[in-house]
């Protein structure tokens, strides 16, 4: 296995990204395009990053000073745990209010209050899972 958020995880995480239709399909109903980065809490920047277009991937690999919509940030060990097992709505509201779960760009807040954002951005994780 790739280390994680390393250009060849990162295009892993992509082609499972693509191969969800409950992640696709919900977040292209919406419309959602962003440049997320995943990331190590304490580290300068991000180790990997993933474009979306209207709720697909369409490009993904380790971070190269990219503009991010989003970053988030955790602990190698929680990252691990997360990718074993994927947190579901009440582990990562926990996880974010500890600040073991940061978003150093993004607003987790607004995020999480829009039910249309809120599922696939759960759904991600269990497909971090599958990498």
């Amino acid at each position: 296995m790739a280390d994680l958020f390393s250009g060849e995880w990162m295009n892993g995480f992509m082609n499972e990204w693509n191969n969800e239709s409950d992640l696709t399909k919900a977040l292209g109903e919406i419309g959602f395009s962003s440049v997320i980065a995943y990331g190590i809490q304490g580290e300068d920047q991000p180790r990997g990053v993933i474009s979306i277009e209207e709720g697909k991937a369409v490009s993904a690999g380790a971070y190269n000073g990219e503009e991010m919509n989003w970053d988030l940030r955790c602990s190698a060990d929680h990252w691990a745990k997360w990718v074993k097992k994927a947190p579901g709505m009440m582990g990562l509201g926990t996880a974010y209010t500890t600040g073991k779960l940061k978003f150093a760009v993004g607003d987790y807040g607004a995020m999480i209050k829009n039910p249309k954002m809120a599922g696939p951005f759960i759904k991600t994780f269990s497909v971090m899972g599958r990498v």
